[in-house]
């Protein structure tokens, strides 16, 4: 790589700042998009590949679809982070950007049908991932150098904002483009790939420290190799195996979990033992790095899996028996779920300014305890609800959210040396994006065992009274709750796809009934909630240990505080910056 100079932030000046913010806002923001608009969209997508995502043998298709965005993050942001540091931040994010750009244009311009297509779209996605990680790993290490520190909670807090909109926007936005047609939801976001990445090429500089060492080959791959073992195997510990419908306790998983454990203690080993290691474990002795990422495992344990049981909730269950048709609940599923973004949207900003004057322990662990009494409130919600009082809880849910994870990532970001950030952000996001898959499959798997214990029985009965014979009855009956549970989120008539062409035999009238509006939901309501509850009360033991490690964080406030309205006052007015431009980020500490 040629070398590219490291400037001072006295020589970019005072608007350099906020060029960083903007793009890396962007970045975040079409990052995230990209990493909910395949949820909504999945039954486009299968439908226009001519593949049916119920059936056994295409599962795992639709489980790398809605999990290997994460999975390729996960594991990829803290060596993408070790780069930024070693070779410059700026540099590495921009070809996150330009990696995410040009694997969005292949996605776009599938031409396959089948198997094939299938799996073109999730080797790309897989390449969308790397460009994601990338920009993940790179874009808070970037605010942090050129913020001063007294400015970082809302530089960072505004880059949340964009990072968690985006993940409910895409919901919205696939919704409306993929009955359009499915290749959009990849499309929309090649140009503004394209502008963000010319932009970042032209614009951004390497501002921070920069260390040169040996890469940690063997730290990179026994961590690689352990954390996709583990991951992969919670992944598929969602599938049914034998008559059990979980897969927990497939050897293929058991395989995965203890071998991936055993590799990551091995990688933990060769990292205390390597001159340059991939994680520097040594940031552990810092207290505010230690519970701060703490706080945030068990957040995002909590939260991970949330998003996926509202779609559930709303799809399977409240909107059809609220007068929507099937086909219509992702969209309006998304649209139902905006209160969430818009008390985040408020929060989380507001949150990082007030860090910034008054430290970040106690918003964040405020904002852990709201969270908490929010699962609590879900809990307690009828499944059939009244829509004003969902509402409300989940614009409490998103306030608290956004109060934990403004101050939290600047209270992270503030403790890590200015020759670590880059790492340092990665190690964080990788903890984040390993529990949202450990979250998302633990809360799935409540779920399958709710409905495993009692919906067999119950379906049965139902179908066997709406003219379904007895035999047909019990083997539907017992097909894989996960069917059930998938057909439900990509907004299929479950009991449709389920009885196939045996509707053609049975009288109109029940043929009707049993794919209408009301039979399905009011079936998996009560499986459905038991669930639920079990998975919403762990959410809340968790977050109340986050809420507990906030607070042992230790706040490191400068002591010279210049207010947003005086700097953007400067900006406006003034050629040159003030104090707080003329420090370099590697002696601002």
């Amino acid at each position: 790589m040629a070398e590219r100079r490291t400037y001072s932030i006295a020589e970019l000046g005072p608007r350099y700042k906020w060029i960083a913010l903007s793009n890396t806002t962007l970045g975040m923001l079409i990052a995230t998009i990209n990493s909910s608009i395949v949820l909504i969209a999945l039954p486009d997508i299968f439908k226009g590949i001519g593949i049916n995502p119920l059936e056994p043998a295409n599962t795992s298709y639709l489980l790398w679809m809605i999990m290997g965005f994460l999975v390729v993050t996960a594991v990829l942001v803290v060596s993408f982070g070790r780069l930024g540091d070693m070779y410059g931040r700026a540099r590495m994010y921009n070809l996150g950007f330009a990696v995410f750009t040009v694997s969005s244009i292949m996605l776009a311009v599938t031409w396959f049908d089948g198997d094939a297509a299938a799996l073109w779209l999730i080797g790309w996605r897989i390449v969308q991932g790397v460009g994601g990680a990338f920009l993940m790993a790179n874009s808070s290490a970037i605010l942090t150098d050129a913020f001063p520190a007294n400015q970082r909670g809302l530089a960072l807090g505004m880059n949340g904002v964009a990072a968690i909109a985006g993940s409910f926007l895409g919901l919205v936005v696939g919704g409306v483009l993929a009955p359009i047609d499915w290749n959009l939801i990849f499309l929309v976001s090649v140009p503004f790939g394209v502008i963000g990445t010319v932009w970042a090429y032209l614009k951004l500089h390497d501002t921070g420290v920069r260390k040169h060492a040996r890469m940690d080959w063997w730290g990179n791959i026994t961590f690689a190799v352990g954390l996709i073992a583990v991951l992969v195997g919670i992944t598929y510990g969602i599938q049914p195996y034998g008559s059990s419908p979980t897969g927990w306790g497939s050897p293929f998983v058991l395989s995965c979990l203890i071998g991936g454990a055993a590799v990551l203690v091995a990688f933990v080993v060769i990292e205390t033992k390597v001159d340059n290691p991939l994680f520097r474990l040594s940031l552990f002795r810092i207290r505010s790095f230690t519970w701060g990422n703490v706080a945030n495992l068990t957040a995002s344990l909590g939260r991970g899996g949330l998003q996926f049981i509202l779609i559930i909730w709303l799809q399977g269950i409240w909107l059809p028996q609220h007068g929507y048709t099937f086909e219509q609940t992702p969209l309006w599923a998304g649209i139902y779920m905006l209160p969430m973004t818009v008390g985040f949207l408020v929060s989380a900003p507001a949150s990082g300014v007030l860090s910034d004057r008054i430290g970040s322990r106690f918003l964040a662990s405020g904002g852990l305890l709201i969270t908490a009494v929010t699962f609590l409130l879900l809990i307690l919600l009828p499944v059939n609800f009244d829509y004003w009082a969902f509402a409300a809880i989940l614009l409490l849910n998103g306030i608290g959210m956004g109060m934990f994870a403004s101050p939290n990532r600047a209270e992270v970001m503030n403790s890590l040396p200015a020759d670590a950030r880059g790492s340092g952000a990665g190690m964080m996001t990788t903890f984040q994006n390993a529990a949202m898959v450990l979250s998302i499959g633990f809360f799935f798997s409540l779920i399958i065992a709710g409905l495993s214990s009692s919906l067999p029985s119950t379906m049965s009965q139902g179908l066997i009274e709406h003219g379904v014979p007895a035999t047909s009855a019990a083997q539907i009956a017992n097909l894989p709750a996960v069917a059930v549970l998938f057909a439900a989120f990509l907004g299929y008539n479950p009991i449709q796809q389920l009885l196939g062409g045996q509707l053609s035999s049975l009288p109109p009238d029940q043929a009707s009934f049993l794919t209408g509006r009301s039979f399905f939901p009011n079936l998996i309501s009560g499986p459905f909630q038991s669930g639920l509850a079990v998975a919403f009360g762990f959410a809340i033991v968790v977050c109340l240990i986050g809420a507990v490690a906030s607070l042992l964080t230790k706040d490191a406030r400068p002591a010279d505080r210049e207010s947003v309205g005086e700097e953007l006052a400067a900006v406006a007015g003034e050629s040159g910056g003030g104090p707080s431009e003329l420090v370099s980020p590697s002696t601002e500490r």
